[in-house]
């Protein structure tokens, strides 16, 4: 092989988004059917699930979401009363998000399910497979931690 040639199917980063990409869009089709969700309104349902309140601002974080695509989302959630908007009383140019009734019910719906999904991931693979790709998973995690 040439040296500047790149092979993407051997490339770590190419071949770690393609995973994680078809395991994201495996899982959309459960609550795509569920309730007609994309996934940045599923990352949006579950981000205020797990946490509450947030921000527009601390929900791009923790999903890793372009703040467009948390903007249609909350809007969307909002659009079918999944979640309310507060303005904050110091500063009028943030708003806190939180789940409604009716949203908080669609995330405990799905909680069961998303295990369920993740349950049936892992145990296509070995004991010995699982352990490998959580410790993989997490040395990753701590060498770009070290590296920022």
């Amino acid at each position: 092989m040439e040296p500047d040639i790149l092979e993407l199917e051997s490339f770590l980063p190419y071949r770690l988004y393609r995973l994680a990409d078809a395991v994201s869009r495996e899982f959309s089709r459960v609550y795509k059917e569920r309730h007609g969700l994309t996934r940045p309104e599923w990352r949006t349902l579950s981000g205020l699930g797990q946490r509450g309140t947030m921000t527009a601002t601390e929900l791009g974080e923790q999903s890793a979401m372009h703040k467009t695509k948390v903007s249609r989302a909350v809007a969307e959630l909002e659009r079918r009363r999944w979640l309310t908007r507060t303005p904050d009383e110091n500063d009028r140019r943030v708003e806190h998000l939180a789940l409604t009734k009716a949203g908080l019910a669609a995330y405990r719906e799905m909680v069961p399910l998303a295990k369920a999904f993740e349950g049936e991931l892992l145990a296509r693979m070995s004991a010995d497979e699982r352990a490998a790709v959580a410790t993989g998973i997490a040395a990753m995690e701590r060498a770009l931690e070290e590296k920022s």
